[in-house]
C-alpha cells in the first residue's frame, strides 16, 4: 500500500503550486517527460493517508463479533450481503484510487532513483524489501498466535475464521509487489506512448470480463488482478505528468459523470454486482469505471486538498501515517480480531454484553469500538513500524534483473500462499521461506557505496 519512500518522492515539478498541475506538464498530444525533479506533493500524500484511514475504519465496522444461537462465540463480516451496503460501497470502495495515487508515487520514486544512476533492478529490490519486511513479522507473529489459540482450546472454526479474516487484505500486498516490480517497464511504455498502455490494459480487462461472462468460468476473472490494477497505476502516471490536471474542469466533471453512468448501465444489465466490494473478487471493469470517476474528482480537488494538508498539524499527521502505512495496513485486522477476542473473553468471564451485529445496540457501540481499536493499534504500530524502514547497511549491493525478478516473484507468491491457504504451520512456514528468498535474492553481491561529486 502506501509506502514512505515513495511518498517522499511524490512531488510536482519546480515552480508548481501545491496540488496544482505541473507547470511543465506535457500537452495532451505530447510524450511524457523522461525525468521529474523530486519535490513533495502534499495533496497526494494527504489523499493516500485519508484512503488508509477509510480502509481501517471500514474494516473495523465490518468486524462482526457476536454469539451464535447456541451461545458459542462467532466472528464474521457484519456488512457482507447486507441490504443497503451496495449503494454505500460506491463511496467507500477506494481501492481504485489507492492504486491511482500509488502509480503517481511510484513514477516519481523510480524517476528519482533513475536520476541518481540506479538501475531498474535496484528499484525492484528496494520496493520488494520495503513491502516484504513488515509482512515477515506480521505473518510469523499471527501464525504463532493463532496456533497458540488453537492449543489453548479455542474452537477450531473460530480460529480458522479469524485467520481467514486477517488474511483477506493480503491480496493487496501480493498485487502491489507485482505491480511495483513492473514500474520501470511500465514507465518506459508510458514515456513512449502515454495513452497506449491504459488503452491496451482497458481492452485486456474488458476481454477478460467478456470471456468470464461468456464461459461462466469465474477463475478467468483473476487475470484482472494484473490488468485492472496495472491500469489504475497507469492512470496515476498520467496524473503525475499533468495530463489529467491540464484538462478543463468541465471535461473532468463530464468524465466522472460518464463513468458513473456507465457503472449504472453495467449494474442494470445484471452482469455485474452493484456491490463494489463483490466486484473485487475477481476484479472487473466496474472498478476501472469507478477509478476513472475518482481520478477526475481528486484531480479537481487537489488544490484544495493541498491547502488543507499544508496546515502544520495535518502535515505532521500525514507524515506520521505515511511513514507507517504498510505497518498500519498489515496489522489493523489482526489487532481488531484480538480486541474482538478480548470482548468475547470478557463476556465469558464477566458477562460483558455482546450485542448482535447490526442491532441498535451494536451501532451505538461502534464509536467505542473504533476508539478501542485505535488505542490497541497505536502501540502495535509503534513497536513494529521500524521493520518498514529500509535495512541499515554500510555497503551497497548490486542488484541484477534475474535476482530482482526472483525477489518480486517470491514476495508475491509467498503472500499468495497465506492468502489462499491461511496461517497454518505449513503455509506460514512456506510463506516465510519465500519471504526470505525475496529479501536476499534481490541484493546480489556487496560493493562499496558510490561516491557522488
Amino acid at each position: 500500500m502506501t509506502l514512505a519512500d515513495e511518498r517522499r518522492a511524490t512531488r510536482p515539478a519546480p515552480g508548481t503550486a501545491p496540488g496544482g498541475a505541473p507547470g511543465t506538464a506535457p500537452g495532451l498530444t505530447g510524450s511524457a517527460p523522461a525525468s521529474t525533479a523530486p519535490a513533495r506533493d502534499r495533496s497526494i500524500d494527504a489523499v493516500r493517508a485519508g484512503l488508509l484511514i477509510v480502509v481501517v475504519a471500514l474494516h473495523a465496522v465490518m468486524v462482526g463479533v457476536g454469539l451464535a444461537a447456541d451461545g458459542s462465540p462467532a466472528l464474521g463480516n457484519a456488512l457482507e450481503h447486507r441490504p443497503g451496503f451496495a449503494p454505500a460501497s460506491w463511496f467507500v470502495q477506494i481501492m481504485p484510487l489507492f492504486f491511482v495515487v500509488g502509480g503517481f508515487a511510484s513514477l516519481h520514486h523510480w524517476r528519482s532513483m533513475r536520476g541518481r544512476g540506479d538501475t531498474p533492478a535496484a528499484y525492484v529490490r528496494a520496493r520488494v524489501e520495503r513491502l516484504v519486511r513488515p509482512a515477515v513479522w506480521m505473518v510469523g507473529i499471527v501464525a504463532a498466535l493463532l496456533a497458540t489459540a488453537a492449543v489453548a482450546g479455542l474452537p477450531g472454526e473460530l480460529v480458522a475464521e479469524a485467520g481467514f479474516r486477517i488474511g483477506q487484505p493480503l491480496w493487496f500486498l501480493a498485487v502491489y509487489i507485482a505491480c511495483s516490480a513492473l514500474v520501470p517497464l511500465m514507465t518506459r511504455w508510458h514515456e513512449r506512448a502515454p495513452f497506449r498502455a491504459p488503452l491496451v490494459l482497458a481492452a485486456a480487462a474488458s476481454g477478460v470480463d467478456a470471456a468470464r461472462l461468456a464461459t461462466g468460468l469465474e477463475g478467468l476473472g483473476f487475470l484482472n488482478l494484473l490488468f485492472v490494477w496495472l491500469l489504475m497505476r497507469q492512470l496515476g502516471f498520467l496524473l503525475a505528468d499533468g495530463f489529467v490536471d491540464r484538462l478543463p474542469a468541465s471535461t473532468r466533471i463530464a468524465a466522472a459523470a460518464a463513468a458513473v453512468a456507465a457503472l449504472a448501465v453495467c449494474f442494470a444489465t445484471g452482469a455485474y454486482s452493484p456491490d463494489m466490494y463483490e466486484n473485487l473478487n475477481p476484479p472487473n471493469v466496474t472498478l476501472v469505471l469507478l477509478g476513472v470517476a475518482q481520478l477526475a474528482l481528486v484531480s479537481l480537488a487537489r488544490p484544495a486538498i493541498a491547502r488543507v494538508a499544508a496546515r502544520p498539524r495535518i502535515a505532521r499527521a500525514v507524515r506520521t501515517l505515511g511513514a507507517s502505512s504498510m505497518t498500519v495496513y498489515l496489522w489493523h485486522l489482526p489487532v481488531m480480531v484480538l480486541v474482538a477476542g478480548l470482548i468475547l473473553a470478557g463476556h465469558s468471564a464477566y458477562g460483558l454484553p455482546v450485542p448482535d451485529p447490526l442491532s441498535a445496540e451494536w451501532w451505538i457501540s461502534r464509536p467505542l469500538w473504533l476508539v478501542a481499536v485505535g488505542l490497541a493499534l497505536a502501540p502495535v504500530v509503534r513497536a513494529t513500524r521500524r521493520f518498514e524502514g529500509a535495512p541499515a547497511s554500510t555497503r551497497e549491493r548490486t542488484a541484477t534483473p534475474a535476482r530482482s525478478a526472483l525477489a518480486a516473484a517470491s514476495g508475491t507468491v509467498g503472500t499468495g500462499v497465506v492468502l489462499v491457504f491461511g496461517f497454518g504451520a505449513l503455509p506460514a512456514s512456506l510463506a516465510l521461506a519465500l519471504y526470505g528468498i525475496a529479501l536476499t535474492a534481490g541484493r546480489g553481491s556487496a560493493r562499496e557505496p558510490r561516491t557522488r561529486g
